[in-house]
């Protein structure tokens, strides 16, 4: 049944009294706790639902289902703490809970009213309550674009209603132009956060000027880089706004037809958004004569097969049509022709999500966050060697040192840092010494890497540079659709260079040929797939040269990673003569008498390490 904003409004003022436990507002409702459980991928293969299930049943079985609410919501960010959860109105931070904690948190905690300390973080064990403000991974951050994950229950609109969900959209219908909305957006400075940052405002004027009898807005769900997850959890965790803010591109440049463009590899956040949108037809959001207001709009799934190159915007045209995924020549811009030849807004999850809040907020607000050249916050999917992997939202203009060791909690088991690489497989490679440069699109470019949609991988002492550059070209390759020769053959040729390099079979003028290929790929490639394809190439290659040369000038690999140069090592000094490696060893490779220094014949080696691995007396090393 279709509904007034004024329906809605009291709909959300109900929901907003049920869920103000969670915001520090008095609850009219009998519920006298809400435990709230990390609904998100990665704490679901953790087994999250089971506990959930488990926490309902329990609650059942105690007579107080009616008094505790369980919750499932979106990611809370801190990944490799999951699955959390967190118990209103105090705020009770648990970490790595799993299935068959759910007594302990009903009997001691729920019932007993004590903290279960085994389920807290030594960092917070003196003051459990409130955590997500008492927790150094959040102090530095500013959860604009995934402010509702891990507050609301994704799969009830009432819930976004409740935090002024759909009011940016009734203030666009009813107060503001076409023209008001596109000049909001622009001077708020909001960049596209898909990677290449061009003005969001901008392009939507462009779309608006064009002269069509049938407009578009399309969403790119379609997150293909290594390690990147911010999308994939903005749709699981608050899929409303997203639907909110195309509704309101789509007023503004003249649309009334919408696709959210999201890979099939993504189970989860596809059912919370299929369920969205028909909750948002049922109230009258979606559809025709929205909120009486005659502005029509339909929102439109298609599902992707999981190709990287599909991420660039003609591609993904391409594909939801319906055609091969592959680059269209620009221009036409598809601005003037997109999706079926029609002029088209195509924006990133991370990029919609900002959108209602600048309409309710005003430009203003969003322009004073980050810096002059990039404004508002950047979500970043952080993870590789670092303490604290996971979602991190910070804003514009904070350093790589402070996201790594303050947010990040620094590199695990005291290893020195390295590198990090940015921007996904197509971004650089930022060593220690830019440590403090500022996150922004202009800095990251002058360092040799890029925002892109904001993977970043953290690397320490024990990566082999020249194998990281080899990791990203490889997925490159794979993952090219082979349209133009410079990306499906330059990059192949790049690869099989910085294979024979790891393999010890590099020679003098491999790098010089690197950096040759490198510039005829990027000038010469028709998108930008292949355009940066070489960057984490010529990013470990400016900062990392020595590896390159150790590689190929000494046949060695300084981190010890790559197989065909590394050796094995028995230090005589510390071998005590048990023999336990010799015994072990499959090949017998390493010989010796009981009780004297053993040696390894590095002829017959085949590197396997079994020998490095049982040895107790950390004799053996690797070299």
């Amino acid at each position: 049944m279709k509904k007034t904003f004024e329906e809605l409004q009291q709909i959300g003022k109900n929901k907003l009294d049920r869920i103000g436990l969670r915001i520090g507002l008095e609850a009219k409702t009998e519920s006298q706790k809400q435990i709230m459980v990390c609904g998100g991928t990665g704490c679901h293969s953790s087994s999250s639902h089971i506990l959930i299930d488990n926490l309902k049943k329990e609650l059942k079985a105690k007579g107080l289902e009616n008094k505790v609410d369980v919750i499932q919501t979106g990611c809370f960010g801190l990944c490799q703490k999951g699955p959390i959860v967190i118990i209103y109105p105090e705020g009770t931070f648990y970490a790595h809970v799993m299935p068959d904690d759910f007594k302990d948190i009903v009997e001691q905690h729920v019932m007993g009213g004590k903290i279960v300390d085994r389920l807290v973080l030594d960092e917070i064990k003196d003051n459990p309550n409130d955590g997500l403000n008492q927790l150094e991974f959040y102090k530095k951050q500013n959860r604009n674009a995934l402010y509702n994950c891990g507050l609301v229950d994704p799969e009830e609109i009432d819930e976004y209603l409740a935090l002024d969900g759909y009011k940016a959209l009734h203030k666009v219908l009813t107060e503001m132009s076409q023209d008001d909305v596109c000049n909001e957006i622009l001077n708020s400075g909001l960049r596209g956060r898909g990677g290449a940052g061009f003005p969001t405002g901008r392009k939507w004027m462009f779309a608006k000027a064009a002269q069509a009898d049938k407009k578009y807005v399309l969403c790119n769900a379609d997150e293909g880089d290594p390690g990147a997850f911010m999308d994939r959890s903005v749709l699981e965790g608050d899929p409303h706004v997203i639907i909110e803010a195309m509704a309101i591109a789509a007023y503004a440049i003249g649309a009334d037809e919408g696709y959210v463009y999201v890979r099939a590899e993504y189970p989860i956040a596809v059912k919370r958004l299929v369920l969205a949108i028909q909750q948002a037809e049922d109230y009258g959001l979606l559809g025709d004569n929205i909120m009486g207001t005659g502005f029509n709009f339909k929102l439109n799934v298609r599902l992707g097969a999981g190709a990287f190159v599909c991420g660039e915007e003609t591609a993904l045209l391409n594909s939801v049509e319906g055609k091969r995924g592959e680059p269209r020549p620009r221009p036409p811009f598809p601005a003037n022709a997109g999706a079926f030849g029609k002029p088209t807004v195509l924006n990133n999850v991370e990029t919609y999500a900002n959108i209602p809040k600048i309409i309710r907020e005003g430009a203003e607000w969003f322009a004073k966050i980050g810096t002059e050249d990039t404004s508002g916050t950047k979500v970043f999917a952080v993870g590789g060697k670092i303490v604290n992997t996971g979602l991190v939202e910070v804003p514009m203009g904070i350093t790589l040192r402070e996201i790594i060791f303050e947010i990040g909690g620094g590199i695990p088991n005291n290893k020195k840092f390295k590198a990090a690489q940015t921007g996904g497989p197509s971004g650089g490679c930022i060593p220690e010494q830019n440590l403090d440069t500022p996150i922004d699109f202009g800095s990251l470019a002058s360092v040799g890497s890029m925002m892109g949609s904001g993977g970043l991988i953290v690397l320490d002492e024990d990566n082999c540079m020249v194998d990281v550059a080899r990791f990203f070209m490889d997925f490159i390759v794979d993952e090219s659709c082979g349209k133009c020769s410079p990306c499906r053959i330059g990059t192949k040729r790049m690869l099989e260079i910085l294979e024979k390099i790891c393999d010890g079979k590099g020679e003098e003028g491999d790098i010089e040929k690197l950096e040759e290929l490198a510039s005829a790929i990027k000038s010469a490639s028709l998108c930008a797939l292949g355009q940066t394809a070489a960057n984490p190439v010529l990013s470990t290659i400016r900062y990392f040269r020595d590896e390159y040369e150790a590689h190929i000038k000494e046949q060695r690999c300084p981190a010890g990673v790559c197989k065909n140069l590394m050796q094995y090592k028995i230090d005589k000094e510390k071998c005590t003569g048990c023999s336990l490696c010799a015994r072990k060893c499959p090949v017998d490779a390493i010989v010796g008498e009981v009780r004297s220094p053993f040696e390894i014949d590095q002829k017959e080696c085949i590197k396997c390490g079994q020998c490095e691995l049982v040895c107790k007396f950390d004799a053996i090393s690797r070299a």
